[in-house]
């Protein structure tokens, strides 16, 4: 996974919520709605947390453990995943939250890792993910500046892009922080920026599209009204094709700079000629008269002595007899 492209990256999590059926066809969507990286969360319940580890507050009804078993995959199933995203011509990663399942993920050959933001404190995990060589997504959705630094000391050697985000579900747009762009890219001037959008809307990732982020992430779920931790603070399909559509359209904008004076020049010459003034004659003048402001009237098309110079003419001797509407040229006067 190479940093020096752009990546849209829809974040399907666990959203299949153990199904994978679910799973394929989300991935699937994500494809065919402007994503070219699917990520998914790789948890293998025991390796990463406690029996009694306390639950977010949407976990209602099922300890977080319990979930965590009730909808991991199988390897074999990983591997589907893995070979269907590359027949869709899409990348396919995930995040780890154990050692146990970078192993797993390696051995999907994934061409990056995605380090969730509660992982970024976790340094033997760090150290086991940048011993593969392979390509780091940070996320840092809370984190300090100290334990960034960390991390990517950690990491030091891979090829980092760090995500600005707020951990928080759904982010208000207040709490977007994309100010820290700047301050990642001054701070880490090797590493790539991206940005990790929770946001209920689109503009962020417009935003930070234009800002410089060129790793940019958002949920993605077939429907809000889904279960799980992450469906109701993500893009049904057509909403994050729109969303596709407009960060590469920024993009676009940005790589493609314009000389307006060669534009005008070049390719806005009949525009110009069609809607510019030229300096005309406001009534019918005899040869000899002094021009003043009176005899000067401003109008299309231009060709003429254009309205930005109608000083250079006042005062000056007409040599003919000119109509109303003349369009006047150098030669008209003594």
């Amino acid at each position: 996974m190479n940093f020096s492209e752009k990546w849209i990256i829809a974040e399907i999590g666990s959203v299949h919520d153990g199904s994978f059926g679910n799973a394929i066809k989300a991935l699937e969507a994500a494809a065919v709605s402007g994503a070219n990286c699917i990520k998914f969360q790789t948890h293998i319940a025991d390796e990463e947390s406690l029996p009694n580890a306390p639950s977010p507050r949407y976990f209602s009804s099922e300890s977080r453990i319990e979930y965590f078993r009730r909808t991991a995959f199988s390897r074999s199933q990983w591997k589907e995943l893995a070979a269907r995203a590359l027949d869709l011509g899409v990348a396919f990663i995930s995040s780890p939250f154990s050692h146990v399942a970078v192993d797993l993920l390696e051995d999907l050959e994934v061409p990056a890792y995605k380090v969730a933001s509660g992982e970024v404190t976790n340094l033997p995990m760090l150290e086991h993910i940048a011993a593969t060589g392979k390509p780091v997504i940070l996320s840092s959705g809370m984190s300090t500046w100290d334990e960034l630094d960390e991390a990517v000391s950690t990491l030091s050697g891979s090829n980092i892009c760090i995500m600005q985000c707020t951990s928080i579900y759904p982010c208000p747009i207040t709490k977007v922080g994309l100010n820290n762009l700047a301050e990642i890219s001054d701070r880490y001037p090797e590493v790539t920026i991206g940005f990790s959008d929770h946001t209920l809307g689109m503009s962020a990732g417009v935003a930070a599209a234009t800002l410089g982020a060129s790793v940019i992430e958002k949920h993605f779920t077939f429907s809000r009204l889904m279960y799980g931790s992450d469906a109701f603070n993500s893009l049904e399909p057509s909403e994050f094709k729109s969303y596709s559509t407009m960060i590469r359209e920024a993009w676009a904008i940005l790589e493609h700079p314009i000389d307006k004076g060669l534009l005008a020049r070049e390719e806005l010459c009949e525009m110009k000629w069609t809607f510019e003034k030229s300096i005309v004659s406001s009534m019918s003048i005899r040869a000899g008269t002094i021009v003043d402001k009176h005899h000067l009237a401003y109008k299309k098309p231009s060709g003429g002595i254009p309205p930005a110079k109608w000083k250079s003419i006042m005062g000056k001797t007409l040599e003919r007899d000119v109509p109303s509407n003349h369009i006047f040229e150098p030669g008209d006067f003594i």
